[in-house]
């Protein structure tokens, strides 16, 4: 019952309210990135929701788009702001996803919307992870985020859908919100960003 109404409807209200609260905060972010990234604060991007059906998902932009003497956008590492950096570090990045959560691309709990080039890689058994609709945390957010293997993450992904709950979302919600505050898993131990998905890498 909670799966196919009740959460939809929770995450409309808490969307919009979240985003009636925090617009005070959006604004001021928006304008520190629209200086730091030269009139661009958004970042967009196409991502696989529920069965696959893609839709364009919207963050705050924590890179610049410095490119080499090739054309090509440096790594990560070079094109992470300093301020980016401070935004992703408290998870601040993430917050304009409520527009989708709100427009019903996403859901506030959920496995976490990845790349459309990694759709082919998945084996059966990964690819559960799009029988609900992607979160803007979940369970393997709050079990270390960018800090453990991808066959870690797509384990807890498949473990949320057939355990999802509304007990279940309130404490990873809660757990979110303090592995914020303490800043754990944010990144991989050597690198500004997750290494891709390459089908192997598990």
């Amino acid at each position: 019952m909670y799966k196919k109404y009740f959460k939809r409807i929770v995450d409309f209200l808490i969307s919009l309210l979240g985003l009636l609260v925090l617009s005070p905060l959006f604004i001021i972010i928006i304008i520190v990135l629209f200086i730091a990234n030269n009139g661009s604060p958004f970042f967009f991007q196409n991502r696989p929701g529920k069965d696959g059906v893609v839709f364009k998902i919207v963050k705050f932009k924590t890179m610049n788009d410095k490119k080499d003497q090739n054309g090509n956008l440096c790594s990560d590492e070079m094109r992470l702001t300093k301020i980016g950096s401070f935004i992703r570090k408290i998870s601040l990045d993430e917050l304009p996803q409520l527009v989708n959560v709100l427009k019903g691309d996403m859901s506030l709990v959920g496995p976490r919307p990845l790349l459309t080039n990694y759709l082919h890689l998945y084996t059966e058994y990964q690819n559960r992870r799009h029988e609900v609709k992607p979160g803007i945390t979940g369970l393997a957010q709050v079990n270390g985020r960018n800090a453990i293997s991808w066959g870690e993450k797509f384990d807890y992904d498949v473990l949320y859908v057939d355990s999802i709950s509304f007990v279940l979302d309130l404490k990873i919600i809660f757990l979110t919100i303090k592995k914020v505050i303490i800043k754990e898993g944010i990144n991989s131990d050597n690198a500004a960003t997750i290494e891709p998905f390459n089908g192997n890498n598990l």
